[in-house]
């Protein structure tokens, strides 16, 4: 059984325009199968946040150790945090960054993901800054209605195209019960 399979059960109430004999709405249940939610509130800005924190470990060793310009001890975070990045998120399913979020990686089956996935995950991640502009409307008492441009950045490529997850410590074993239980 893989994550991308599993499923929950929900059970919708929906009111009908029947009463019972003591005046009391009847309603109708529905129950449905659906996609089991890995995502949780807050990943992309979380994800976001925890990439930069190791960038700057990686840049203050460059530049306070190595004594490298700025720009060099940059340009050089970048290929090592995907190396080492991809080195513990194999290991331990995690970056420092991620640890700070209590964040791991797995892949479908509910493992860390092996190292050419994970180097896969973290090269496309550089693709993922690209920012998304979306109109954003706020209706405030003093000032009326308010429309503004976001700028959105969004995380969610690299674990599409690799078929991993992001998720919080704390669910990694509700996923493995629920991976055992269906096989």
């Amino acid at each position: 059984m893989r994550i991308s399979e599993l499923t929950e059960r929900k059970t919708t109430r929906r009111a009908t325009r029947n009463f019972d004999s003591e005046g009391r709405r009847i309603y109708n249940e529905f129950e449905y199968d659906l996609p089991y939610k890995i995502d949780f509130y807050g990943s992309d800005q979380k994800r976001q946040v925890a990439k930069f924190i190791d960038m700057i470990l990686f840049f203050l060793v460059l530049y306070f150790i190595f004594h490298l310009p700025i720009i060099y001890s940059f340009i050089g975070s970048i290929p090592l945090v995907i190396i080492f990045g991809s080195i513990t998120e194999t290991l331990w399913g995690t970056t420092l960054g991620k640890k700070i979020f209590k964040i791991k990686v797995i892949d479908d089956y509910g493992n860390y993901p092996e190292i050419s996935k994970s180097l896969k995950r973290n090269f496309l991640c550089l693709a993922n800054f690209y920012p998304k502009f979306s109109e954003h409307t706020t209706r405030n008492v003093a000032f009326g209605t308010q429309t503004r441009f976001r700028t959105d950045l969004s995380m969610h490529m690299n674990n599409k195209l690799c078929h991993t997850y992001t998720i919080k410590e704390s669910q990694l074993l509700e996923i493995k019960k629920l991976l055992e239980q269906k096989k």
